[in-house]
């Protein structure tokens, strides 16, 4: 039976929206969506269900009392189910990312990083703690969390989360009736900013101020920002909508939904209508005043997206969005648009009808512009059989003209094929053309792999031409985690699936083994690294040091050298760092420079270990050039030198120290005679010195011992010989 592209189109003012039911929910038991908060993930992502304790609900049983949150796909499969073992839940979320948000009342924030419990946890300082969290809203990065008190704290980035107050209410009223946040992303000033409402008003919070926005029309118990932030819904506690810019300067619709009956929530429909929502009513009201109504039999939970809103039931899950302009005008009864008749080309064409020819030639002048149409309305489109008969009308028109490019056309016949997969119920991904292209395809493998559907990702990724390595170490991965085979047994598998991609890395593996306490596989998995930049960290983690530093010496990197060597010398005491390297000259080698960078203490200990004392008593020596207290720079040249004598080896240095300490000797004694700088003198400049101050006696003593030749003896004391100046 062909299906009617119309189905489920109802008019609101001059335009079209479209409820489609996407999936027949699989829920693995009776689920009451009144019992539970519900929430989903963006870009067509998963769907978290946690107990709402404040409401009350049916008794289970022993096993219904256990506390879960619930990951649904959005066919009602269930994908996992998390222990939840700790306080009051206050806030529930995702981000973009699809990482789960969990904010606990005492300010305790859980970013579960994967499906299956893996999380990471902080704190939102001691404000939230004292005075509790009461309630949080969320965007694709961050969120923002109302206290006790009436303040607000914001967290804008999860990778280095930093709660940041914001600025007080300037109210003095204590009761807040409703309020939403705008994203960095929606505000001019690309910083966060919180819309309260209280008493008639609302007022807008940042960092630095709050501002009264001086309305009237309130009190206001929801508030909803467009998803491009250029518009306000603002829902009053009497009953009425208004449509508001979100510089609060101009207003452009009024609509009273004649109840008093506080709604469940209020959203954007894109950016082009508003949904409230109540226990068994949605109202879609337009920005004339107009609306439209859906009737349900329970209790509903509404998920916005950028181009429309997914519908949550106990029976279904439905997408509702405005149908676009190409599409109504491709399926409208009576059209002549172009792409109309293209699209009747193809149909005439199949039943070999002449007509087709007729078609093809009254839009021969806008027939670029009817292909063009038939392969953007068939990204809206969600039947396969519509997508393929409108890339065929699109492919009838390209085929007769003489130049277009193919390249539109191709690429919109790999997405559709990419999406109809994903939204099959298996996966439940119901994602749409808008949204893919927004959240990526690399994203959206990310978001297959996180439910373990390996080869699905994997087909997909070696269609679109992404790189299939992340795939197969997701699966290695989970592998480990999963088997319950010897550790020789799994990588062995592992091995051999990965063989064929060379480009593979197992350090993610290895450390996923060594994460669940499977050293010897961590192991095992490394020694078919080929990269030792990948091996060596985990080697240290793993305490592995002398093999991590074999493989660094082995690498040739001088950086991965270094890198290891500070990582073994913070660790370890000096003898026992010393004794690591000792047998390996590279490594020894790269410590010596490593030391004269880090000062003369470092390198004497080093070549003391090494048993190198001449070169040790080198560094005392030169060490003992830089002191200024005389006694102190004696001692140092006498225990040079006793190092030098203690040595092995016999170093011409060795004489020359002894030269200098006997020459410093003689110096010290004349400053202390003659109270004269004599000191950093050479023997020729001290002995022309003594000369000049009429000691005589003291220079011919100091030619005998330093064997001073006569000639330059003489030319000394007649003051003729050369000597340099210090500069």
């Amino acid at each position: 039976m062909v299906p009617n592209p119309t189905t489920g189109w109802e008019r609101l003012q001059d335009v079209f929206y479209r409820k489609r039911a996407e999936y027949s929910m699989m829920w693995i038991d009776d689920v009451d969506l009144s019992e539970f908060i519900v929430v989903g993930a963006p870009y067509g992502g998963a769907i978290a269900l946690v107990r709402d304790t404040s409401r009350p609900m049916a008794y289970r049983g022993p096993e219904g009392r256990q506390k879960m949150i619930l990951i649904y796909s959005n066919s009602g499969q269930l994908i996992s189910n998390i222990p939840w073992d700790k306080g009051t839940i206050r806030g529930v979320g995702w981000t973009d990312e699809e990482q789960l948000l969990i904010v606990i009342e005492d300010g305790t924030v859980r970013v579960y990083n994967d499906f299956y419990g893996g999380f990471t946890q902080f704190s939102l300082g001691k404000e939230a703690e004292d005075h509790t969290v009461s309630d949080c809203k969320f965007w694709g990065s961050g969120f923002v969390a109302r206290l006790g008190n009436g303040r607000f704290v914001s967290v804008a980035r999860l990778d280095e989360p930093r709660p940041r107050m914001l600025a007080d209410l300037s109210t003095t009223a204590l009761e807040i009736h409703g309020w939403a946040l705008m994203s960095p992303l929606q505000t001019l000033s690309r910083h966060i900013e919180v819309l309260v409402g209280f008493n008639k008003t609302v007022s807008v919070i940042d960092s630095i101020e709050s501002q009264d926005r001086m309305l009237e029309e309130g009190p206001f118990s929801h508030i909803a920002v467009s998803p491009n932030g250029a518009l306000l819904a603002l829902y009053t506690t009497y009953g009425k909508v208004y449509v508001i810019s979100s510089d609060f300067q101009k207003k452009y619709s009024e609509y009273d939904t004649g109840t008093l009956d506080s709604p469940l929530q209020v959203v954007w429909c894109a950016n082009d209508s508003v949904a409230v929502a109540w226990e068994s009513e949605i109202r879609l009201v337009g920005p004339g005043g107009g609306s439209l109504s859906f009737y349900y039999e329970s209790r509903i939970a509404l998920i916005p997206e950028p181009d429309g809103i997914r519908i949550v039931s106990a029976e279904r899950c439905e997408f509702l969005t405005r149908v676009p302009e190409v599409v109504v005008d491709m399926f409208r009864i009576g059209s002549t648009a172009p792409s109309a008749i293209l699209l009747d080309a193809v149909e005439q064409l199949e039943f070999k009808s002449p007509k087709a020819d007729d078609n093809i030639q009254l839009i021969r002048s806008s027939l670029t512009e009817a292909v063009d149409s038939c392969i953007k309305a068939a990204s809206y489109e969600p039947e396969p059989y519509w997508q393929k008969r409108l890339l065929k009308a699109a492919l009838l028109g390209k085929s007769v003209l003489e130049l277009y490019s193919s390249d539109e056309y191709v690429e919109m016949c790999e997405i559709l094929r990419v999406l109809n997969a994903v939204r099959y119920y298996e996966a439940g991904i119901l994602i749409s053309y808008e949204q893919f292209i927004r959240l990526t395809p690399e994203r959206l493998i990310d978001r297959l792999l996180n439910r373990q559907r390996f080869l699905l990702a994997l087909r997909l990724s070696s269609y679109l031409r992404l790189p299939v390595d992340k795939v197969y170490v997701r699966w290695a991965c989970n592998k480990v985690k999963s088997s319950t085979d010897d550790d020789a047994a799994i990588c062995k598998t592992i091995v051999n699936r990965l063989k064929p991609i060379p480009s593979v890395s197992y350090d993610e593996i290895a450390r996923t083994a060594y994460d669940e306490g499977r050293t010897k596989l961590a192991t095992l998995l490394l020694n078919h690294e080929p990269r030792a930049g990948r091996q060596v960290p985990l080697l240290l983690d793993m305490e592995e040091d002398e093999i991590a530093l074999v493989k660094a010496v082995e690498s040739g990197d001088p950086d991965l050298i270094y890198y290891v060597l500070l990582h073994l010398k913070g660790k370890y005491s000096l003898a026992q760092f010393f004794r690591l390297v000792n047998d390996k000259p590279v490594a020894s080698a790269v410590v010596e420079q490593l030391a004269r960078d880090d000062g003369p203490e470092l390198l004497k200990d080093f070549y003391y270990q090494d048993d190198r004392r001449a070169d040790s008593a080198l560094v005392i020596y030169r060490e003992s050039l830089l002191l200024d207290d005389i006694q102190d720079r004696e001692d140092k040249i006498k225990l040079g030198m006793k190092i030098f004598q203690d040595s092995k080896d016999s170093y011409s240095d060795a004489k020359a120290m002894e030269e200098h300490a006997k020459l410093y000797d003689w110096q010290v004694t004349f400053e202390k005679d003659y109270k004269q700088m004599f000191i950093g003198l050479t023997v020729a400049e001290t002995i022309k010195k003594l000369f000049k101050i009429g000691q005589s006696s003291k220079a011919s003593k100091m030619k005998s011992e330093f064997k001073v030749p006569e000639k330059m003896f003489v030319f000394l004391k007649e003051g003729t010989y050369p000597v340099a100046k210090k500069s």
